[in-house]
């Protein structure tokens, strides 16, 4: 498939961004863990990754510390990223069970992956002007998925980032809430999916099971045909 130029120009300007000082200071000075030393680490915004022409949209929060803002590729090279990739791969929407750097060969298949935030926050917790800064390209990424007929939000913060999307778009949100599993029919003709996000702080107190995941997968992949 040849590459869409709409889509590499608007990772060319996520990946310049600047908007947030406090994320550009933080994402450039996150120290070096001694398990990754002598790495470059990619330290700038993180487009999304995956299939354009796919009809599920998977929407994390933001690249995570020691994964997307080390290795440049959304879920990519940490705990969070190998959970919720073994899963992708179980449900057949990834060519492979892991994801550990940008040339590893991982290819999505019927789903594309972002993030709302695009730089690394401080304690994962971006501010309201930071998503907001976001919020546009979020909108152009969304846009240039012609073919999107489910979106799986994987937490309650980027659940309301996708609400907050509908209602730029006139959407009606009224009586959407997060809850694992939860699924919503919207009046654009999608289907909205809710998840616990794949942090160690969900799998590993077990809030968030592997079959878990891979039964809402499946689920998904299912209503998708």
């Amino acid at each position: 498939m040849k590459p869409d130029p709409r889509f590499e120009a608007l990772k060319a300007e996520i990946v310049s961004c600047r908007r947030c000082p406090r994320l550009v200071k933080y994402r450039e000075s996150v120290p070096l863990t001694r398990a990754y030393a002598g790495q470059e680490h990619w330290r700038k915004p993180v487009p999304g990754y995956g299939d354009l022409g796919g009809k599920l949209l998977i929407l994390g929060l933001a690249p995570a510390r020691t994964g997307a803002n080390r290795t440049g590729r959304i879920f990519t090279g940490d705990a969070s990223s190998r959970f919720l990739v073994s899963a992708l791969h179980a449900a057949g929407f990834a060519s492979q069970p892991m994801s550990e750097s940008r040339d590893d060969g991982l290819v999505y298949t019927g789903c594309y992956v972002t993030a709302a935030v695009k730089c690394v926050p401080p304690d994962d917790k971006p501010l309201p002007e930071e998503f907001g800064n976001c919020a546009p390209f979020l909108d152009a990424e969304i846009s240039l998925l012609p073919n999107r007929a489910a979106v799986l939000a994987l937490g309650s913060h980027a659940f309301r980032a996708y609400l907050r999307h509908l209602k730029r778009e006139g959407g009606d949100v009224r009586g959407l809430k997060f809850g694992h599993g939860a699924t919503y029919r919207l009046a654009d003709g999608t289907t909205l999916f809710a998840g616990y996000h794949p942090s160690p702080r969900n799998t590993n107190t077990g809030k968030l099971t592997r079959p878990m995941l891979v039964s809402l997968l499946r689920r998904i992949r299912k209503q998708l045909g």
